[in-house]
Parts: C-alpha cells; structure tokens; sequence
C-alpha cells in the first residue's frame, strides 16, 4: 500500500465488523443488518447517489470477504445471512478466480480518455484534427472549439500529443492506468471486468480504484473456522511482518498465535534455503554459459513471465520460494496441519494454488483485521520467541536489494557476477523484462526482480503506508 485512503480503511472496517459478528456467534444472525447499521438512516453518503446504493455496496462488499463474489449471486433476494451461513459450512475453497470486481460499487469512472477543454484556441493549424485517425474530431460552428466524437475516438492520443495549447486532457480509468498488462477493462455497461488469463495479481489495481470495487476472494473464515473446529492450523509469517507494527517481533507472533494458530514461523526461515539454492543456481548458470539469470521469489513476477514474457521463463531460476519451503518446514513438523501464508501479497493466492503444502492465504491487512475483530492486543498477550533463529539476510528478502544481498552474502566472494533490481512493475519495466527475454541479453548476470517498489514492504496488502513500514522495517533490521 503506497498511501493511505477510505478505500483501505473501509474495507479494513468492514472486515472488522464481520469478525466481530463470527467472535460472538452472531455472524449469520445479525450480518443482514450490518449494511444498515453501517449506513444508519439520516446519515449523509459518503460518495453513493443514496442511502440504499451505499447499503447495496455494503452487502457485496461482504461477499468477497466470506470467500465469493458477484457470479455467486443468482437471485438478487439472497440475503447476506446465507452466504454467511454457506461460509461458515464450507471445508474446502471452490472459488477459481482470485480477484473480482463489485459492479454495484464500479460505476463512478469515466468512460472516455481523452477530452477537449475550453482552452481550445481554435486555432488555424487544426494539428488534432488533421493527426486524428479516425476523423473524430469536428469543430463548433460559432467558436471554432474542437469537439471529440467519442464514439468513434480510439484513445489513441495523437490529438494529445499535437495541440499547441495543451488544450487536451487524458482522463485515465485508475484501475486500467495501474495495470501493467492490460488485465482489467470497462464492459458494456462501465463496468470493469479482470481478465485472470492476463492478470499477474500485483495488486496495483485493488489499492488505486477510487470507490473501492476491486477486491481478492478472502480465506480469513475459512481459517478461521478451521480453528474454530479445533483443527490443527498453523502460520507461516514473511518477513515483512518486521514493516507491520511499532512493537518486537515476538509480541506480533505471539498475538497472531493467539487467534488460535497451533504454531508460528518464519517464512524467513525458509529464505534461507532459498539463499542457499539460488546462489548454486546462479553459479551452475553461469558456468553454463547461461548469460543472466533473474530471481523467481516474487509471485506476480513469475505470473508476469507464464502469461506475458515466455521468452524470459528460461531465464527464471528454479529455485523455489520463501513460502515454498517454509510450507515443508512446517509440513514436516505438522503433517496433519492446515498452511497458512501469511503476508503482503495478492500473488501468493495463486502460488499457493499451485503448492500442495499450503492450504491457506491470510494477507496482513487481514490478519490486523481479524486481530481487531477478537479485541488481541499486544500488551496483553505473550510474547512468541521463535525456536528456529533466521540470519538477517532472511530477514532482508522483504526489500528490494534483499535477495541479491543474501546471494552476495552467502557467495562471499566465491564467484564475481553483476547485478541490477528491478523493483516496480510497471508497463515500462514489464516491456525491459521482455526485451530482456526475446534478446537472450540483459544489462547484469543477476536481475532481482520485484514486483512492488521498495519490495514487499510496499506490497498491495499491508496494514500501513510504504513510509511508515520502511522506517519499521529499518528500524528492525538494525537490531539484528
């Protein structure tokens, strides 16, 4: 999360409120009324045309959060208590899709890209008109302004480009203007739709629309009621759980622990097997005559290179994940035991599809939501020191330069190779990786890749601002 808006603290709230309600037993009892209680009679809307859009927008922004969404719901008279009910039921995650759009919640963006404002001199050189392609533009008998005809505009900004008077504006759709790979568009009705065939679940789009449509199909009730059941459930924390919260580390575990997790561990102990993988794999390539090789520990990265880059999937390392060995860490010790991941990532849902170790994802904005929803707090609880020491470069995988530090680190010196971070994936860096990929060529033998900028300190899924969380995670490094 890069900033902090409403949008974060909504659905943080909503979330809360619905922990809350399954705490008490009440969740399928009284969860109807929820929307009204949130949106009371008298109560101005805060950016819905009325009361009744807002409380609608209420009800379906629960439905991710109990594990569905909008294709769920086939009779618009299904109240909320029986997805909650189905919810609370279920044993096993049937949903295929990881994100999904709230309709009722997606009607607020504009449609078009690009407008003429009244800045238009109408001039004489009529460069916009004459550089349009589709001959969209005609001009007002009185003023001669300009004026764009956008049903047959193409967006394709060469009037933009060409005004002498910067009289033409680009008017970008949030969500689409996030997306490095053109996974999300507008359909008949302006409703944005995620195309999960191209999507690499970075996330950019979840935190940058404006009304908060863009959700991920949550887990947290399925883990929950797992414990519930008295199942043996145990948690799997990233490193950049040292970004999330002013207090040790150990108070934080030992107040995750208390939502009833059997155990906590650190996924950073499972860093250090990829430490230990990566820097052999980086020097067997090499010797191979391989000339780059780029790090696979980043989720939407790898997503990014299957779906959009498959000239750069050789060049991937194949060296598992964090995750990936922390899961068989903890299945080892708990072979009975229901994984749960816990971090920043959106990605991570769609690694853990592929994983048969991991059962579970709990991001942290919804871990700190759950936490809310129970009334944990720090104070109160027992500190939770780790039995297994991680070394601080395990540590440091949650930032940018962190992989590429621990390889040097773990090399010391043994082998001599150039490296680079790309840290961000934007459309610019996804199009550099491409190159990288078709060429066979790239600038280092190493390439770090990350697709969140600072790392995943900065991930989609944080509690807390990047800034915050950096000074944190500083802060905490330094101790070890």
């Amino acid at each position: 999360m890069a900033i902090k808006n409403n949008v974060m603290i909504v659905r943080q709230r909503l979330l809360t409120k619905l922990i809350k309600l399954w705490k008490e037993n009440q969740l399928v009892d009284q969860i109807d009324r929820l929307p009204l209680e949130l949106s009371p009679r008298g109560e101005r809307p805060k950016g819905r045309c009325c009361i009744h859009k807002e409380r609608a927008v209420w009800k379906y922004k629960s439905l991710p959060l109990l594990g569905f969404d909008m294709k769920d719901e086939t009779d618009e008279l299904t109240p909320l208590s029986d997805y909650a009910r189905r919810a609370l039921e279920r044993t096993q995650t049937t949903k295929e899709n990881i994100m999904c759009v709230i309709d009722e919640a997606c009607s607020s963006c504009v449609r078009i890209n690009y407008d003429i404002t009244n800045l238009c001199r109408g001039c004489v050189a009529r460069a916009c008109a004459l550089n349009c392609p589709k001959n969209a533009i005609d001009f007002n008998r009185e003023t001669g302004q300009a004026r764009i005809d956008h049903e047959k505009c193409i967006s394709c900004g060469l009037c933009f480009n060409n005004c002498p008077y910067h009289a033409i504006v680009y008017i970008p759709v949030p969500c689409e203007e996030s997306c490095p790979v053109q996974a999300i568009t507008k359909d008949e009705h302006g409703v944005e739709h995620i195309d999960e065939s191209k999507c690499i679940y970075c996330g950019k789009c979840l935190n940058s629309c404006p009304f908060g449509a863009i959700f991920e199909i949550s887990q947290v009730f399925d883990v929950l009621q797992a414990i519930r059941r008295g199942e043996q459930v145990v948690a799997i924390v990233a490193p950049s759980i040292l970004s999330q919260y002013n207090v040790p580390v150990d108070q934080v575990y030992g107040a995750i622990k208390a939502i009833g997790f059997t155990d906590v561990l650190e996924v950073a102990q499972g860093a250090m097997e990829t430490i230990r993988h990566e820097s052999e794999e980086l020097g067997e390539k090499l010797a191979e005559g391989q000339p780059f090789m780029t790090t696979s520990c980043c989720s939407s990265y790898v997503e990014m290179a299957e779906k959009h880059a498959p000239d750069l999937k050789k060049y991937i390392s194949s060296t598992g994940s964090p995750m990936y060995y922390a899961a068989r860490i903890a299945r080892e010790k708990y072979p009975d035991a229901k994984i749960v991941f816990v971090g920043p990532c959106i990605a991570k849902r769609k690694e853990a599809r592929r994983d048969e170790c991991v059962d579970y994802v709990m991001t942290f904005e919804e871990i700190h939501s759950v936490m809310s929803g129970l009334g944990i707090e720090f104070s109160e609880e027992q500190s939770y020191p780790m039995a297994f020491t991680s070394i601080k470069t395990a540590h440091g995988f949650a930032q940018n330069g962190g992989v590429m530090a621990a390889v040097q680190a773990h090399i010391n010196g043994t082998l001599q190779f150039s490296g680079i971070q790309i840290s961000n994936l934007t459309k610019k860096n996804v199009n550099l990786l491409r190159a990288y990929g078709k060429t066979g060529k790239a600038p280092a033998q190493f390439i770090e890749v990350m697709a969140c900028e600072g790392g995943c300190i900065s991930g989609p899924c944080t509690h807390i601002t990047y800034d915050v969380g950096k000074q944190l995670f500083t802060k905490e490094m330094a101790k070890r």
